[in-house]
């Protein structure tokens, strides 16, 4: 699936308690694009940032922008809560990324680190070269960065692996898209891949609401589905669970994102499969091709409109 290698070298003696370089890598059999969303998406990002089964991360913030910031805690049983803040300095799509990161527990600092992720690959496969350069605060906490990571990043190669995203340019304002997506009377209207139609139980787009409905195929097949929606930013993006029917089993982590591009505006649409084999079998139906036609009915929505 992958290979990594991890390597540290530190500061000068007298200082290499306070002060190390930590450098990974990770080769990913998944599109340089796709590990680009992986890596920045909050939605994706929310799917590998545990390191381990035991730690629960719970996100207050998250705005993956050039000045923004991702806010989390990592929860352990019985041990105090790492609050870990993060902010994004440089983002170049598929290239390159530059965050700082402080960790903190009740209240004290711990550390401070510059992270500089690198990334290159073809459209079937990629690889990612991270950086860390850290210091500690309160302790030395090198060993503790390079498990942490390292099972992050393992976990980050498995998202990506499971993960696609479909993107298309609409040649119409970002406001008008926005508004034929996150609307209860239009969505319905053209959700779906060509020939489909939807039966609505109930919607509500708010973040913390839920669309019930199912997809009915031109054969009459019905295909229930179950949408529930977190954080939305206005025009920006918004981030959405799918469930297999009404408060069924997960089916995929998704996002939706919405860039003007002066008088255009490119879509993104990205899901992160629950397991390899829901991707695989995804893949194997067409999703790609499905999710692309109905992109294309929104536009022609849009357009129509």
């Amino acid at each position: 699936m992958m290979s990594n290698g991890e390597t540290t070298s530190t500061a000068p003696e007298n200082r290499k308690d306070r002060f190390a370089t930590l450098t990974f890598e990770r080769d990913v059999t998944a599109p340089l694009s796709v590990l680009w969303h992986a890596w920045t998406a909050p939605a994706a990002r929310m799917a590998w940032a545990a390191p381990t089964p035991s730690v629960t991360v719970e996100f207050l913030e998250a705005d993956s922008r050039v000045g923004g910031r991702e806010v989390s805690l990592c929860k352990v049983a019985g041990q105090s809560d790492i609050r870990c803040e993060v902010g994004w300095l440089e983002l170049q799509p598929a290239l390159r990324s530059v965050n700082y990161e402080v960790v903190s527990s009740e209240g004290v600092t711990q550390s401070a680190a510059l992270v500089t992720a690198d990334f290159s690959g073809t459209d079937k496969r990629s690889r990612l070269a991270v950086t860390v350069q850290l210091s500690s605060l309160a302790e030395n906490m090198e060993a503790g960065y390079r498990q942490g990571f390292g099972a992050g990043l393992d976990n980050l190669a498995g998202v990506a692996e499971r993960t696609m995203v479909l993107e298309r340019v609409i040649q119409a304002p970002r406001t008008l898209v926005w508004g034929a997506w996150m609307n209860p009377e239009t969505l319905p209207q053209w959700w779906g891949p060509d020939g489909f139609s939807c039966r609505t139980t109930r919607i509500d787009l708010r973040a913390g609401g839920e669309w019930v409905f199912d997809m009915i195929a031109p054969d009459g097949t019905v295909f229930p589905n179950h949408h529930r929606y977190g954080e939305v930013r206005p025009e920006e993006r918004f981030g959405y669970t799918l469930l297999w029917g009404e408060n069924g089993p997960k089916h995929a982590d998704a996002w939706a994102l919405f860039e003007d591009l002066g008088g255009a505006t490119k879509v993104t649409l990205g899901m992160v499969f629950t397991t390899a084999a829901e991707f695989q079998d995804a893949k194997g139906f067409g999703a790609e091709e499905l999710g692309q036609q109905t992109l294309g009915k929104l536009e022609r929505f849009v357009a129509s409109r």
